[in-house]
């Protein structure tokens, strides 16, 4: 199945992508894709719910704004330098563990909303990224165990201001954590859509011009071991993500180093998990 969510925001519903790109609402199932709904056999409910009641689901208008295919999740758990090409264009050395890092759960937005650049903003990159989304509680769990604890997949676009990342001291959260900052989707495909996640493409471009194309046949750790590996420092909730890394191409990695402006625009996408836009657009201080 392919999850997808749609609506204002705060007034989101729950839906599906079919074969075809069709687009139905399934707010009759009763359940937003949340941890309640993760961590209690949703996906199989939803399931049987479609077989009953998919041909007669209201169909959504293609003007609907499409939405983060998860509702707000309880943490999102990045894995920084988890591409050779990544690591080698940053400057630093191959990690020996999976660096990890927090994203703040108040970045996430749709796939196509705008980008907006934080205040005072000088540094704002792009990053496509793997999403794994957690569907059972993994506590411990081994890399054999590891799979049995996805739900599924989605694209996510790790955007980091630089200059708050790496020139201001303590973590690398205050670089990632803008609003707009995590943008999730078209939608959530689950496991069992995607035939090898250890070799799809993802690409990016900026203006129309490929920064990023890479595959995530360059893992440097792959899901099962960040799974098992992040399980034992936290527990993983349902609905919890974890972003994989993300391949050579970003702007910090240009000479000179190339970031965003007002009036750029962004695409990405991954083989099999579909494509997302971001137009950028320069924080206002009257909301945005």
């Amino acid at each position: 199945m392919k999850l997808i969510r749609f609506g204002p925001p705060g007034r989101e519903k729950p839906g599906l992508m079919l074969s075809g790109g069709r687009k139905i609402d399934v707010t009759a199932f009763g359940e937003d894709y949340n941890e309640s709904f993760f961590g209690s056999g949703g996906l199989g409910r939803l399931a049987g719910w479609l077989e009953g009641n998919g041909s007669s689901a209201p169909e959504i208008e293609e003007s609907a704004r499409l939405a983060p295919p998860v509702s707000r999740p309880g943490k999102i758990v990045c894995v920084g330098l988890n591409y050779e090409d990544h690591a080698r264009e940053s400057g630093a050395d191959l990690p020996e563990e999976p660096i990890l890092f927090f994203k703040a759960t108040s970045s996430v937005a749709g796939p196509y909303d705008n980008l907006v650049l934080p205040r005072g903003s000088t540094k704002t990159d792009w990053e496509v990224e793997l999403a794994v989304i957690i569907g059972e509680k993994a506590s411990y769990v081994t890399e054999a165990e590891a799979m049995d604890h996805v739900a599924g997949y989605c694209v996510h676009n790790d955007y980091s201001e630089r200059a708050w990342q790496l020139e201001r001291g303590g973590q690398w959260v205050k670089g990632k954590s803008c609003d707009t900052f995590a943008p999730l989707g078209p939608f959530m495909a689950t496991r069992d859509e995607i035939e090898d996640i250890n070799d799809l493409r993802l690409w990016l471009k900026v203006n129309g011009e490929i920064k990023q194309n890479g595959s995530t046949s360059k893992l440097i750790f792959g899901i099962p071991h960040l799974v098992s590996y992040i399980s034992g420092f936290m527990t993983l909730m349902p609905g919890d993500i974890i972003s994989t890394g993300t391949p050579a191409g970003v702007g910090l990695g240009f000479d000179p180093p190339r970031y965003l402006q007002p009036g750029d625009v962004v695409e990405l996408g991954i083989e099999g998990l579909g494509s997302s836009k971001q137009h950028v657009k320069a924080y206002k201080d009257n909301g945005g």
